[in-house]
């Protein structure tokens, strides 16, 4: 993730996006929360270095609600998510970590699991997916889901205990396809869990949370995606 193709496209930052509500302490962080409590199953979006204010990933969150989730996306940047203009990105992620980020990813786990929850699964686009990379290593969670991943090694795929899917991109330096074929292999031949890979042809880093929603083919390749996304934690969680 050095190279600064992950920090292309910022998103419009806007706290008052999506159909969901922002509460004060979910695990202890603040979050964007959508659907019912008395839905089967709950989802954790982890977000990109923009972070949880992201409109096209708040528009996605409450997507995933409507398909029968209930869906958390907390600010792991506690109110300070990268901006490109203000410093370089590997200063940035000096102190906003992924091993921090997994640390607080597991109390909002605990927290979903206190609340009834006990078919959880999570989704992270780029820094994100480092992050549901550590909680299906240790069995966090039910199933998982990694978006043109960032930092995720191969060591990381050897040792996933969970139900994974990866979705890529074809134009992508961070995670490039033969990366991410190489992911393929791997989880293929672990005999414990069921994986699904998928490169997504003519797409960039970023293209399912960083998309211009006024580019109709931007947004099929990205809604693919997200139907992808909810398709593989529908049959992992809810059946």
């Amino acid at each position: 993730m050095a190279n600064s193709e992950c920090c292309k496209n910022p998103p419009e930052l806007s706290s008052s996006s999506g159909d969901g509500n922002v509460v004060e302490n979910f695990g202890g962080l603040k979050a964007y929360i959508a659907g019912s409590l008395d839905s089967k199953a709950a989802i954790l979006l982890v977000s990109d270095v923009f972070g949880y204010e992201a409109p096209n990933l708040r528009t996605l969150a409450d997507r995933t609600a409507v398909a029968g989730f209930y869906v958390v996306v907390p600010d792991f940047f506690n109110g300070d998510p990268f901006v490109p203009e203000s410093q370089p990105i590997k200063t940035w992620l000096g102190s906003h970590g992924t091993d921090k980020g997994y640390e607080e990813a597991k109390l909002v786990v605990e927290d979903l699991r206190s609340k009834g929850f006990s078919a959880v699964g999570a989704a992270g686009f780029c820094w994100g997916a480092k992050v549901v990379a550590e909680l299906a290593k240790f069995g966090e969670i039910k199933a998982g889901v990694m978006l043109h991943p960032s930092l995720v090694t191969v060591d990381d795929i050897k040792a996933i205990k969970t139900h994974l899917s990866i979705l890529g991109a074809e134009i992508d330096k961070t995670s490039p396809p033969e990366l991410v074929k190489q992911f393929e292999v791997i989880l293929s031949s672990n005999s414990e869990v069921e994986s699904f890979v998928k490169i997504f042809p003519g797409t960039a880093h970023g293209w399912t949370v960083r998309y211009d929603v006024n580019d109709e083919s931007a947004v099929a390749k990205a809604e693919e995606a997200h139907a992808d996304m909810i398709g593989w934690f529908t049959k992992h969680l809810l059946k």
